[in-house]
């Protein structure tokens, strides 16, 4: 069962930790069931929640929001955060996975880089009895590794950037497409999302598929790249799993003499601030939301939790769509 990611609502709505199911909604602003009420503490022994957490990395701005969020909230709430950040090596979270049973931490939480390759030591953590949460993305593994997972549908992401696409340009484009890290959800899903899609759509094509990595540098070399080769004078349209890639391409084709949005179409994914500023410009037509702000029902679940509250296996968070439109009146209210 592949997960995927998130789509915020601009205006945060409740977590509804108790809902079951996969089509249970959640948001970063919420309480579960009892909130917070622990303060940070664990409620059968009084003494401070001690939760490892292993980041990804920081390698664009949505993974830096999200970052913030999860320290903030455990700051907040007064838990004893061991935080690692992975520089986008999986052997590196893995790394700190067996450090935090090491320490025998009360929790562990991570945001998987890649799909594949974490049953043994997720075995290791069941093996220790420590309780595994997963955020953003979710590990390819049996259900029975993790308590839940809170994160968007990646899939859900890429058909509605796909769908937006196809209306803006009348279901006819050449389109170029900007995936993430090969193998992490995310890429997976919103590829599957939007190819599926555009299938309904005969004029329109995949021409050009090419990792960025998911960083604004990579974004933009690609995509030189592809403008110097003969292909690029194909290309009508543009599709970029999350916007910092979308950011880097921009840059591209404007030091290529094009106009960005207007000679080419560009959609991405994630609803970055600096997205909303580009798309105020014309520059960048479309981004669907991904929110980031998963520090709230991340705690909130592990409260819950800890309470013996029974979880869904997946919460999915609300997001929405913003394009040139809008994107100037949203502008002074994004968070991220």
């Amino acid at each position: 069962m592949k997960l995927a990611m998130r789509f915020g609502l601009s205006a945060l709505l409740p977590i509804v930790i108790l809902a079951a199911g996969c089509g249970s909604d959640s948001s970063s602003g919420g309480t579960a069931a009892g909130g917070s009420s622990t303060n940070g503490k664990s409620p059968d022994s009084g003494k401070k929640l001690v939760v490892g957490f292993s980041q990804i990395g920081a390698e664009s701005g949505w993974r830096t929001a999200n970052t913030e969020s999860i320290k903030s909230e455990a700051e907040k709430r007064g838990v004893d955060l061991k935080f690692s950040d992975a520089q986008q090596k999986q052997e590196n979270q893995i790394k700190a996975i067996r450090s935090y049973i090491d320490q025998k931490v009360d929790v562990i939480a991570f945001s998987p880089v890649v799909e594949t390759g974490w049953e043994p030591v997720l075995r290791e953590a069941k093996a220790a009895n420590i309780p595994v949460f997963v955020s953003d993305r979710r590990p390819d593994v049996p259900d029975d590794l993790y308590v839940t997972f809170i994160g968007s549908d990646f899939i859900e992401e890429g058909k509605r950037a796909a769908e937006w696409l196809a209306a803006k340009c009348g279901g006819k484009a050449t389109i170029a497409e900007l995936s993430g890290t090969p193998g992490s959800a995310p890429a997976n899903d919103r590829k599957k999302g939007f190819t599926d899609a555009i299938a309904k759509f005969p004029g329109m094509k995949i021409v050009f598929s090419q990792t960025g990595e998911f960083t604004r540098a990579k974004g933009k070399e690609v995509t030189e790249a592809l403008l110097k080769s003969p292909q690029g004078s194909q290309i009508t349209a543009l599709f970029a799993h999350n916007d910092d890639m979308a950011l880097g391409a921009i840059q591209a084709i404007e030091e290529a003499g094009k106009k960005p949005g207007k000679d080419i179409l560009i959609v991405s994914i994630d609803g970055v601030k600096d997205a909303f500023k580009a798309m105020s410009e014309g520059k960048l037509n479309c981004s669907v939301e991904c929110n980031p702000l998963l520090g709230p029902p991340l705690f909130d679940a592990i409260d819950a939790f800890k309470k013996g509250t029974k979880l869904p296996k997946r919460t999915v968070m609300k997001d929405g769509i913003f394009d040139e439109t809008t994107a100037a009146k949203e502008l002074p209210t994004r968070k991220y």
